[in-house]
């Protein structure tokens, strides 16, 4: 049984997941998630090496978008490697190339995530927004995904097994609050489009108050219900065992600066779904509606065959 986290402590063990050591000028080794099972989640491979591009990214440039390819699954409990390198370095904008490894069997690294990030000196220039934020229920209306978590555990009483209870239960440090019905608990075909509201559980430390960090946290919580998306016409959930799927890229584009510890709405569609994959886009806006960053991600998506005996 584990024992219950203050919401202060679980976001400073995501400040600590997502703080990267330099092991020589572009080398870099990210911590483990304590605790960890199975797949490495995507999110926080993403998060640790865009922390990794832009510990090497010159002074003043600021990431305004990235792109990730995951190769392989990584492993929980194993060390992941980042390597960079500085493809370019112009007065205005820069970019980092960051390869994610981990050692297989016989100790040989083995990428399990390629990742490109820009950056841009902040500059002035023709602006315009020609998107309206959606009107959804704010999040103080609104219960947490937690609290409808142990709700479903409690409903389904014997038919979860310990392992599944404590994955669903498991705290987090990124608190969510769905305003549609959460998929995985429905299995009501519906259009593919999702709202949820995102933040830290707790504040992020004055001390670590740095635009990065919070881009970072962005990246990290981006990872959260968007391949689900592309789910719901189908009626099917990777938590109820229906699907197999996997993240294959991953993408997002900074519009402007926010706050990860400020309460930030997650728009997501999925326009297309065949092949065994998905695609999905997201949107991601801050409480005066102004669109912060943009997403999109294709995943493996494949209905799981029962098989006999």
């Amino acid at each position: 049984m584990s024992i219950e986290k203050k919401p202060e402590e679980l976001v400073a063990g995501l400040v600590r997941l997502l703080t990267v050591t330099r092991n020589g000028e572009d080398a870099f080794t990210a911590p483990q998630q304590p605790g960890g099972v199975g797949r490495v989640f995507g999110g926080q491979v993403i998060a640790q090496a865009l922390q990794a591009a832009q510990a090497t990214a010159p002074e003043g440039l600021e990431a305004h978008s990235l792109h990730a390819y995951f190769l392989r699954g990584g492993k929980e409990g194993v060390d992941i490697a980042y390597t960079t390198a500085r493809d370019f370095d112009g007065r205005s904008f820069a970019n980092r190339r960051v390869v994610a490894s981990q050692p297989d069997e016989d100790g040989n690294q083995r990428p399990i995530l390629n990742l490109t990030a820009s950056f841009q000196r902040p500059e002035e220039g023709l602006s315009h927004d020609d998107v309206t934020m959606p009107d959804v229920a704010p999040p103080e209306e609104l219960k947490s995904d937690m609290e409808m978590r142990r709700a479903m555990v409690e409903r389904a009483g014997d038919r979860m097994s310990e392992q599944q209870r404590n994955l669903v239960l498991r705290p987090r440090p990124i608190e969510m609050r769905t305003v549609d019905r959460l998929h995985w608990m429905n299995s009501e075909p519906r259009e593919p489009k999702a709202h949820s509201w995102f933040r830290t559980a707790a504040p992020l430390p004055a001390i670590e108050d740095d635009p990065a960090l919070h881009r970072a946290v962005i990246a990290y919580a981006s990872d959260y219900t968007l391949l689900g998306t592309s789910a719901l016409p189908h009626g099917l959930s990777w938590m109820r065992g229906e699907l197999v799927g996997a993240s294959l890229d991953h993408a997002i584009w900074f519009h402007r600066p926010a706050r990860a510890d400020e309460w930030l709405l997650y728009a997501t569609d999925a326009p297309w779904s065949g092949g065994g994959r998905g695609f999905n886009r997201g949107r991601i806006f801050n409480r005066d509606g102004e669109l912060i960053a943009s997403v999109a991600q294709e995943g493996m998506m494949r209905k799981r065959v029962k098989r006999d005996g």
